[in-house]
């Protein structure tokens, strides 16, 4: 996706204005034909809510074209015949293109009973989430009745939008999007920051394979140089830490048990806000460990 300057999209012309932000909601440019006549915008965050405004003060019928113009998640048949791009992308991230036969099943299901009672196509911003948070979403949703799920339709397309948007427009202000996910070792057997630690995160899966989502190695200030996720947000669902210290003690001398009492240290946590900064540490010794929440 080629990016675009506001300055660029402020002088542009009306036609250029629409094609480039046609997609930012699906197949919808009528959206931005909309706010082409707001111009110019003083930043994304009012660009937004101009075309958030647009879609929350369309008429029912129109909203209810936009909210039918998305496609199911995860659905076989729609992939084979082509997504836009942008959707093919969201999917991806939440790992919908590599699903178990289990997982293809139980989004079937819930796809068919969400469409047979409310009649339009489930929405959420998938990368906001994991398969096993989506599939919990699609559960108590489905328990809903049929206005406030149509709100929560046209909810989740202004998130999809606010994501499409800051993937596309540069801008000197940011939209609050993006969350992030941090870590470092302190090795409290010698007081110190612990350099040279081995981290894998893992996204743990309830019905398919659970997939590595970071791999890095601890600096001397016992920190991953870059966020094991950030620049989007952290996706609901359960993770695992893994933490290679057995070597890192090997290669100090430390006097240890053979095979060590800690080799790989694993933890385990949740992350339920997209937007949040959740910073997990591990404390540790070569006979303990500790974590909290940090910031």
């Amino acid at each position: 996706m080629s990016r675009i300057t506001l300055s660029d999209l402020n002088t542009a012309s009306a036609a250029d204005f629409v094609a480039a932000l046609a997609n930012v909601v699906e197949y919808s440019p009528w959206i931005a034909e909309q706010v082409a006549g707001q111009r110019p915008f003083a930043g994304i965050n009012d660009l937004y809510a101009a075309l958030k405004a647009a879609i929350q003060s369309a008429e029912p019928d129109v909203q209810l074209a936009l909210i039918r113009a998305h496609p199911d998640l995860a659905d076989k048949t729609q992939r084979a015949a082509g997504l836009t791009v942008e959707s093919n992308e969201e999917q991806n991230s939440a790992g919908l293109d590599r699903l178990s036969d289990a997982e293809y099943a139980a989004f079937e299901r819930v796809n068919n009973a969400y469409r047979d009672k409310f009649g339009i196509p489930y929405i959420v911003c998938v990368r906001r989430h994991s398969k096993d948070s989506i599939l919990r979403d699609f559960e108590t949703r489905l328990r809903n009745i049929a206005k406030t799920e149509t709100r929560r339709a046209i909810e989740e397309i202004g998130r999809i939008s606010a994501l499409r948007l800051d993937q596309l427009v540069i801008a000197d202000d940011r939209l609050k999007v993006h969350g992030r996910l941090s870590t470092h070792v302190l090795d409290n057997h010698s007081g110190k920051p612990a350099p040279g630690i081995a981290v894998e995160l893992v996204e743990l899966a309830s019905l398919g394979e659970s997939r590595v989502i970071a791999r890095a190695v601890t600096n001397d200030d016992g920190r991953t140089d870059q966020p094991l996720i950030g620049g989007r947000p952290l996706p609901i669902g359960r993770y695992e830490l893994k933490f290679s210290v057995g070597k890192y003690y090997a290669e100090r001398n430390v006097s240890m048990s053979d095979p060590p009492f800690l080799d790989e240290i694993p933890l385990r946590f949740a992350i339920s806000e997209p937007e949040g900064h959740y910073h997990v540490p591990l404390l540790v010794t070569p006979w303990s460990y500790s974590t909290y929440r940090g910031s």
